[in-house]
């Protein structure tokens, strides 16, 4: 990079939306929403409680949550995640913008992200 070269990184911005009355049953919406991000699991047994981390889609996709429904990844991941919204396309619609990241906050964190994905963290 040459002097006075701004670092930036391709990346991509996803919103979506849900659309409730489509779902068969709040279960089955809620099933798309653990399958993106993850759920934390708790049972109980003996009066004892067990916590269990289910991991999502976006736990081994590098990514910077935005909102509830909107994030940021790496261009590299693009496929993947298209794929997973694709399975369910008559019931969420998706939103993709390409964009190349400049600000330095933000390309240290997605930087940091994919080390942590790398080394199993």
């Amino acid at each position: 990079m040459m002097r006075g070269e701004k670092k930036t990184r391709r990346v991509i911005l996803i919103s979506f939306s849900t659309h409730t009355k489509k779902f068969r049953s709040l279960g089955e919406r809620n099933q798309f929403f653990r399958e993106l991000y993850g759920w934390k699991q708790v049972v109980t047994k003996s009066n004892r409680q067990y916590s269990y981390e289910r991991s999502g889609l976006l736990d081994n996709v590098p990514h910077i949550k935005i909102d509830d429904s909107v994030f940021i990844i790496a261009e590299k991941y693009l496929n993947k995640v298209k794929n997973y919204f694709n399975e369910w396309d008559k019931k969420v619609d998706y939103r993709i913008m390409k964009f190349l990241l400049e600000e330095k906050k933000m390309l240290k964190r997605m930087e940091e992200l994919e080390k942590e994905i790398r080394n199993g963290v």
